[in-house]
C-alpha cells in the first residue's frame, strides 16, 4: 500500500478514485464539505437528506460521480459529535472508510481529515494512526493459497492536508507505515504454517532482514553452541524435535558506539503440541501462533531499521518446537537452566518460560539499557484480559509507564498485572530450585515470578501476548501486535536520549 501525505489547496479539483470527506452528528458539514458542497451545487447536502444520513461513527454514504468534483466517488464519512471525537473513535472512522472504498474499485482515496479534531491527540498522531491502520488494510495472506481471491484494486493511500505538512506530521505518517510493515511481517510469520515457518526459517527470515539493512546484523546459534552454554532448559523443549532449535540474534546499531542497547526478546515456539504433557487436539492448529513474540521481535526490528532512529537495539529469538517423542523431557525431569538454577518440568506444556529463561540469561550479555520479553505465554493471560490488552509485568514501574504510555499512544495497549513475592511460593519444588508451574490459580502471574527469578539484575518487562497476538473465528489470524508498541516504546527511547544530549 502507497501511503502519502499533500497539501490539497482545492479539494473539487483532487483527481482520484475515492475522495473521503468527514460530517458530523445531525449531517452537519464542517467547513471543507461545506466548500464541496457548494462546488458540487448542493449535491451533498441533498444527499445526506435522502438517505438520512446521521454522521455517526462507524457510518458512511457514497456518491458516485459527484457534479462539480474531479474525484470519481465521494464518500460522507460519519465523524461524530464535534469535538468528542476520542482516539478508539477516530480509528473506528478511518478503518470503516477503508473498509468501505475497499468494496467500491477504486484504486486509490485521498482522506481530508483536517475538519475532524480528536481528544487529546494532535495533527500528527491522527497521520500516524493513518499510516498503521491503512497499511495493515493493505495486508492479505495468499503464500500457501492456490488460486487467491481477487483482492481489493485500492493501492493508494492520500492524507490530504489544507495546509503543507509539518515535517513532524510527515515523520508520524512515516512512522505509522513502519509500524504497519513490521506488523504485517509478523502477521504473515505467525500465520505461516508449522511446517513451513520452523527454526531455520525465522533464521532466514532474521538474516534476509539484515540483507536488506546496513545497520542490521545478523548471527544464529546452534544447538551445539546453546550447549556449550549451558541452555539445559531451551534445549529440553527441542529434545522431542526433530527440527534443530535456534537462537537468532539481530542487531540495530543506530546508536553511538558503546551505548548500552535496548534488549527483546521474543519466544519462537514454531508449533507447541504441548510435548509430553499433549494439548487437546480441538483448536491446536492455532499453536503455529506460538512463535508471535518471536515475529513481534522481527517486525519491531524491520520498523526500527526503517526509520533509523539513533539508538541501539538487540532482538533476540529463541526458536524450537515442543512435540512428543521417544527422546522428550517427560514430567518430573529436572533440568539445569544457563544462569545454573535447575527447574522440575511438572508440566511440559509450559515450555515458553523454559526458552525465554535462557535467552533472558544469554541477553546479559549486552548489558540492556531495558530487557523486555514478547511471548504467548499463557492461557491465563486470555481468561484475564481477553483479546484486547496485552498483559504486562515488570519489576520497573518507571519501565512499565513507558510501556503502557507506547500502548496507548498506538492503541496496542496493554495492562499492568501484578509481580508480587507473594505468589513466589507457589513455584516451590521438593527436587528443584524452582518448579516450572505454579498451580491453577493466577497463572499467568505465576509465570512472569518464574521469569523474573532469572532478570534480577535487569530493567525488565514481560508482555504476555497470548490474547492479543492473533484472532479466532471467521476472523482466524495474527494480528501483529505488539510490533506498534514496541516501535513506538523504542522511538520515545531515542527522543529522550537526544532530548538528553
Amino acid at each position: 500500500m502507497d501511503i502519502s501525505i499533500k497539501h490539497i489547496a482545492d479539494p473539487a479539483a483532487e483527481r482520484c478514485g475515492c475522495l473521503v470527506l468527514p460530517v458530523a452528528d445531525g449531517g452537519k458539514f464542517g467547513a471543507l464539505a461545506a466548500r464541496l458542497d457548494q462546488a458540487a451545487d448542493g449535491q451533498l447536502a441533498r444527499l445526506v437528506k435522502s438517505e438520512h444520513f446521521s454522521g455517526a461513527v462507524g457510518k458512511s454514504v457514497l456518491l458516485h460521480n459527484p457534479s462539480g468534483v474531479a474525484a470519481q466517488r465521494l464518500l460522507l464519512l460519519g465523524c461524530g459529535k464535534p469535538g468528542a471525537t476520542d482516539a478508539a473513535a477516530f480509528r473506528k472512522m478511518v478503518m470503516h472508510a477503508l473498509g468501505a472504498v475497499q468494496t467500491t474499485g477504486a484504486a486509490d482515496l485521498v482522506m481530508l481529515l483536517d475538519d475532524v479534531a480528536t481528544n487529546e491527540r494532535d495533527r500528527d498522531w491522527q497521520a500516524q494512526q493513518l499510516g498503521l491502520l491503512a497499511g495493515a488494510a493493505g495486508y492479505r495472506y495468499t503464500h500457501t493459497l492456490s488460486k487467491p481471491e481477487p483482492g481489493s484494486r485500492l493501492k493508494k493511500v492520500v492524507l490530504g492536508s489544507a495546509t503543507r505538512p509539518s515535517a513532524a506530521t510527515v515523520r508520524a505518517l512515516d512512522e505509522g507505515r513502519a509500524m504497519a510493515a513490521g506488523a504485517n511481517l509478523a502477521r504473515e510469520l505467525g500465520n505461516l504454517p508449522a511446517n513451513i515457518c520452523t527454526p531455520s526459517y525465522l533464521a532466514s527470515q532474521a538474516r534476509a532482514l539484515a540483507g536488506q539493512h546496513p545497520q542490521l546484523h545478523c548471527r544464529v546459534l546452534d544447538e551445539k553452541k546453546m550447549a556449550e552454554l549451558k541452555m539445559g532448559a531451551l534445549l529440553s523443549v527441542t529434545a522431542g524435535s526433530k527440527e534443530a532449535a535456534k537462537l537468532i540474534v539481530l542487531e540495530y546499531r543506530g546508536g553511538a558506539r558503546g551505548a548500552r542497547p535496548h534488549v527483546l526478546v521474543g519466544k519462537g515456539i514454531t508449533f507447541d503440541s504441548g510435548g509430553i504433557s499433549i494439548k487437546p487436539g480441538a483448536g491446536m492448529d492455532e499453536m503455529k501462533f506460538d512463535m508471535c513474540g518471536a515475529a513481534s521481535v522481527l517486525g519491531t526490528m524491520s520498523a526500527i531499521a526503517g526509520l533509523k532512529p539513533r539508538l541501539n537495539v538487540v532482538g533476540i529469538v529463541a526458536a524450537c518446537e515442543n512435540l512428543p517423542s521417544g527422546t522428550a523431557t517427560k514430567p518430573g525431569d529436572v533440568v539445569k537452566s544457563m544462569a545454573g538454577i535447575t527447574i522440575e518440568v511438572l508440566n511440559t506444556d509450559a515450555e515458553g518460560r523454559l526458552i525465554l529463561c535462557d535467552a533472558l540469561t544469554y541477553a546479559e550479555r549486552f548489558e540492556p539499557q531495558s530487557l523486555i520479553d514478547i511471548a504467548t505465554l499463557t492461557g491465563a493471560c486470555v481468561v484475564a484480559l481477553g483479546k484486547h490488552a496485552s498483559g504486562l509485568f515488570s519489576n520497573n514501574d518507571e519501565l512499565a509507564a513507558e510501556l503502557l504510555a507506547a500502548g496507548n499512544h498506538t492503541h496496542d495497549r496493554a495492562w499492568q498485572m501484578p509481580l508480587w513475592d507473594d505468589y513466589q511460593e507457589q513455584l516451590k519444588s521438593n527436587f528443584a530450585d524452582v518448579a516450572n508451574i505454579g498451580g491453577p490459580g493466577a497463572g499467568s502471574v505465576t509465570a512472569a515470578c518464574f521469569l523474573s527469578r532469572f532478570t534480577k539484575k535487569q530493567r525488565w518487562a514481560h508482555l504476555d501476548i497470548a490474547g492479543s497476538a492473533w484472532d479466532q473465528g471467521a476472523a482466524k489470524g495474527a494480528t501483529g501486535r505488539p510490533v506498534a508498541l514496541l516501535t513506538r516504546y523504542l522511538l520515545d527511547r531515542a527522543r529522550h536520549h537526544k532530548a538528553a544530549d
